[in-house]
């Protein structure tokens, strides 16, 4: 090996570096204003919102097997890579678009719908081609390596780390009242989408340029097709047809099962029952020796407790950005820090940390007594639950109305990405060490597997945040119930909002008998009476914040739903429009018991984690025996 070779590395790394930080910068950037957008603009419950977050990030971790599947069989990486990054590429502007008409639901919807499916695929053909690229740029068993793929993966963490400051910034804006400017979402998007431009544009121009190995042969072109006999292929045939049926019949059954039993939803039954078939599939095969299979299973397990890790990590694009915005004080000097930035923290401790970490490990290992993989992760877990613990003190006993300092939110992102440091480097080396070779690839399926079922589950988690009032419907008022709210003056909203959150102030909102007719989503039978309801300026602050356009309000005499009268502009025609808020909302249920406060939605994850924590190192010993000499 030349003195060049070991000490420089290939021109080809850094434009790999470069394109993976722009696409990851198109990742992070639509994410860290997702939830907010479905909240703020779209006015989804939070529930809504948070089962649409987990599919979308747990399906963007099972497209993958797809992508890497047909870019090793037929495209190659670099067709793959462009093919995949212009999907999310135009995927980015059909969020633009939706973020353009949020004001209209039957045309956002579709289109945020439509954008998520082009990102989700999209992300499936690049993520996995672009990351095997790396290692073919360096000779079998060349040191450099190791550092190659730290590099690369500091290309992620920037992307991480720019990407909620710029689209944050951005999409989530806010008018002099404090309220969300629903509107400004887009621009998140567009910001996202020309990130992604950005990197397709340099991958394109300079990867037959730079993308070459050691030897000067272009890296990731269309492989070669391998021609079998027809003697080899048809034991290979019976086999698989022998193990795919039983495998398709348990996977319709399992999927019966989530959806209609259990009562998931569909993208939830998928992921959850591929996690469950595909291990199976695998594990049966009768090729595989007694030690291969012990070592398989420590996989399996570990991907197990990895799933509780993730789940609850991933909170950061859902419910502790809804806690961001909703309860955090986020005052700098004046400057109303968007609740969205605060995902640029973990990315940074990360690029602060991860030194530190290597230099730890390093010491321990020479010391001999670095601890061994599962006890790392049950390390990482335990950080996970201290974090959770941490903020749950900080929100003990807090009025809902109240704001919190920030100190309890980036300190729960700094020990979280300690635990990070310690379980999440771990998992792809023990796959690689412990997978026979032969199915190192499956076996690295059933790992992105449990990731994508740990984000399916963040969402589903996500949703137990206790809110204090829910959208329950946006109806077209009949022409006859639109007067009645116009003609009301019950509301002085110029002096209302000048008001604080305190429980106690109360205004006076003209009161209404009128039913919601359920199935057809109407007004009915409105008639106002003399008499005035008292809503507190909290609930009345929570459903502004989602929404500056409101005009006036009716309120049910049980002081349960409030009826908001709202005018919008839709391609430059005005829509009258009515929503129906719930201000008395049913608190969620996790195993049987009400999710009363933030202090409750916390401890979920403490005693998950927690509990993950201590029985993963109980078993590590015997997890250590099983992996048969692999540390």
């Amino acid at each position: 090996m030349t003195e060049i070779q070991q000490k420089g590395h290939p021109k080809g790394l850094y434009l790999l570096y470069f394109t993976e930080l722009w696409e990851r910068f198109s990742y992070y950037g639509m994410r860290a204003i997702f939830t907010l957008y479905m909240v703020n603009a779209l006015l989804l419950n939070k529930d809504q919102a948070s089962s649409i977050y987990g599919s979308y990030t747990g399906l963007v971790y099972l497209t993958p097997l797809l992508g890497g599947y047909i870019a090793d069989r037929y495209w190659g990486n670099r067709k793959s890579i462009m093919f995949g990054g212009i999907l999310m590429a135009i995927g980015q502007f059909i969020m633009f678009f939706s973020g353009s008409f949020y004001a209209n639901q039957d045309i956002a919807m579709p289109l945020m719908f439509g954008g998520l499916g082009f990102l989700i695929f999209g992300n499936g053909f690049f993520k996995p081609n672009i990351s095997t690229m790396v290692g073919q740029l360096y000779k079998e068993g060349d040191r450099r390596v190791d550092s190659a793929f730290t590099i690369f993966y500091q290309g992620i963490n920037m992307g991480a780390l720019i990407a909620p400051a710029v689209c944050g910034t951005l999409g989530e804006q806010y008018d002099v009242t404090g309220a969300v400017v629903p509107g400004a979402f887009k621009y998140g998007f567009l910001a996202a989408g020309i990130g992604m431009i950005i990197s397709l544009i340099m991958f394109y121009f300079y990867k037959n340029r730079l993308l070459k190995t050691p030897d000067g042969v272009d890296v990731g072109m269309k492989p070669e097709k391998v021609i079998k006999e027809v003697s080899d292929l048809k034991p290979s045939n019976k086999i698989g047809l022998k193990i795919l049926l039983p495998a398709l019949i348990g996977e319709i059954a399992l999927f019966s099962i989530f959806k209609f039993v259990a009562q998931m939803d569909i993208i939830g039954s998928l992921i959850f029952s591929l996690c469950l078939v595909l291990p199976a599939v695998i594990i049966s095969d009768p090729s595989l020796t007694k030690i291969e299979k012990s070592r398989i299973w420590v996989i399996y397990i570990i991907a197990f407790f990895v799933i509780f890790f993730w789940s609850a990590f991933e909170q950061a694009g859902a419910s502790l950005t809804f806690f961001a915005q909703e309860q955090t004080n986020r005052d700098i000097l004046g400057w109303n820090m968007p609740a969205s930035l605060f995902q640029s923290f973990n990315a940074m401790f990360i690029v602060i940390l991860a030194p530190v970490f290597v230099a730890i490990w390093s010491f321990l290992g020479r010391k001999n007594i670095e601890p061994s993989s599962p006890v790392k992760q049950s390390i990482g877990l335990a950080f996970l639950a201290l974090g959770y613990l941490f903020i749950a003190f900080g929100v003990n006993g807090i009025n809902p109305w109240d704001k919190v300092s920030m100190i309890w939110l980036v300190g729960l992102y700094l020990i979280h990405t300690i635990g990070e440091l310690c379980l999440s480097p771990i998992g792809l080396s023990m796959v690689v060490k412990l997978a026979p070779v032969r199915l190192a690839s499956l076996l690295m399926g059933v790992w992105f597997m449990s990731t994508a079922t740990a984000n399916k589950f963040a969402g589903e988690l996500s949703s137990l945040y206790p809110e204090d009032v829910k959208i329950v419907a946006k109806v077209d008022a009949k022409p006859e119930i639109l007067e009645k709210f116009t003609s009301l003056n019950y509301l002085d909203t110029a002096s209302l909002w000048k008001l604080g959150y305190q429980d106690s102030a109360i205004v006076k909102v003209a009161s209404t008998n009128d039913i919601i007719n359920k199935e057809s989503k109407e007004l009915t039978n409105i008639s106002t009476t003399a008499d005035v309801h008292k809503v507190s300026v909290y609930h009345l602050n929570l459903v502004r914040n989602s929404n500056s356009k409101m005009n006036n309000f009716l309120v049910d005499n049980n002081g349960k739903y409030l009826y908001v009268y709202k005018k919008d502009m839709v391609k430059d025609e005005e829509k009258q429009s009515i929503e129906i808020f719930d201000l008395k909302p049913e608190k969620p249920k996790f195993l049987s018991i009400p999710i009363k406060n933030l202090f409750d939605f916390f401890m979920i994850f403490v005693f998950m984690a927690g509990g993950a924590s201590l029985i993963l190192f109980l078993i590590s010993k015997k997890l250590l025996k099983m992996m048969h000499g692999i540390r």
